[in-house]
């Protein structure tokens, strides 16, 4: 190989770019010089390593400047077989309106949630946050709901775990600790105890879990909201007067509401709170079973058990607590008669919020 033979081969090229008229002659040509396989420029520059080493330093520049001078070629070329064209027809009309794409829907529990947080923020209550997977300790013991307890047969859950659950930083004597779906977020109240400074206000949404039959007010899965207050003076008509500031906000109408004795193992003394049928206006449905009342809350003054859990003194500090199904509250607002609709997946449904 020598810089004669790399000119000659320039030339060649040179001669048989001219008698190009075609793209595909063109494409040959391409080919035929720079090819993978079998180009001339191609082989030429393989056969490099045979040379010695002060051949290589001339002939090396001389074929990379060769197979540039090529590339250039062909493209100006091919731009000369292939001139560029304008369609000056627009393709779009452009005066045409646009097409809407489907929007999505908060559904009607993530708007009622959000309702719900905003009040009690504007009463000085925080938002906590909890795990669904929860400690059958928090769920039930630290609620004064021992194993032996019967309270335990209405809150029967799904067990996913018989494995020990290490609790760090609780010194309490803990026995029974395997792992559930939490069936209220009452099973944070211990936790937000042992984590918050006195005096404390909190509301903790989630969902729950229960292990019943479903029908038009009851799910397997709904969403709960716990409230907690603990302070210094705490008595039953703070409760009362907060229920009825909350309903009144949320719903923004005047509801009936009546309160009654209720039992729950985590307060002491317990209260029901009913609210007057939105759906039926008192009438009588299947959502209130025909009496015109819907049970809404449980509530009641914290026990002194579970302040103990929380290492509170029941002796200085007293405190209320109260859950609601979120779902419920939702089917009062928008008039629903059927809890299941929630989770039905129907986007007809959904779209209506």
């Amino acid at each position: 190989m020598t810089s004669q033979e790399i000119q000659n081969l320039k030339q060649e090229f040179t001669t048989e770019l001219e008698a190009v008229t075609t793209a595909d002659q063109l494409r040959d040509l391409e080919i035929a010089y720079l090819g993978r396989k079998q180009g001339k420029v191609t082989n030429l520059l393989r056969g490099l390593k045979d040379v010695s080493v002060e051949d290589r330093k001339t002939l090396g520049p001389l074929l990379q400047q060769l197979k540039s001078d090529i590339e250039t070629a062909i493209r100006a070329r091919q731009e000369s077989l292939e001139p560029r064209t304008y369609n000056l027809e627009p393709r779009v009309d452009v005066t045409l309106p646009g097409k809407k794409f489907p929007m999505g829907h908060y559904s009607p529990l993530t708007t009622m949630r959000r309702s719900v947080e905003e009040v009690f923020r504007s009463m000085g209550f925080m938002v906590v946050d909890g795990p669904e997977l929860e400690s059958e300790y928090f769920n039930f013991d630290a609620l004064n709901i021992p194993q032996w307890h019967p309270a335990r047969e209405m809150w029967d859950t799904f067990y996913v775990s018989d494995s020990a659950h290490r609790i760090p930083n609780y010194k309490l004597p803990i026995t029974n600790n395997r792992l559930l779906l939490r069936t209220h977020t009452s099973a944070m109240q211990v936790r937000i105890m042992r984590q918050f400074p006195l005096p404390l206000r909190a509301i903790v949404p989630g969902t729950v879990y229960r292990n019943e039959a479903t029908d038009a007010r009851h799910e397997k899965a709904f969403m709960n909201v716990e409230g907690l207050v603990v302070a210094e003076g705490i008595s039953l008509q703070h409760l009362i007067s907060v229920s009825r500031l909350f309903l009144k906000k949320v719903l923004a109408e005047d509801v009936e509401v009546r309160f009654r004795p209720g039992y729950f193992p985590f307060t002491e003394p317990s209260l029901e709170l009913d609210i007057s049928c939105l759906i039926c206006k008192q009438k009588g449905c299947a959502v209130c079973k025909k009496t015109g009342w819907l049970e809404f809350m449980g509530a009641g003054m914290v026990h002194p058990n579970v302040l103990k859990a929380g290492g509170i003194d029941p002796k200085k500090y007293t405190g209320f607590a109260f859950g609601f199904g979120l779902d419920r509250l939702v089917m009062l607002k928008y008039g629903i008669d059927d809890v299941r609709l929630f989770r039905s997946q129907d986007l007809r449904f959904i779209e209506q919020f």
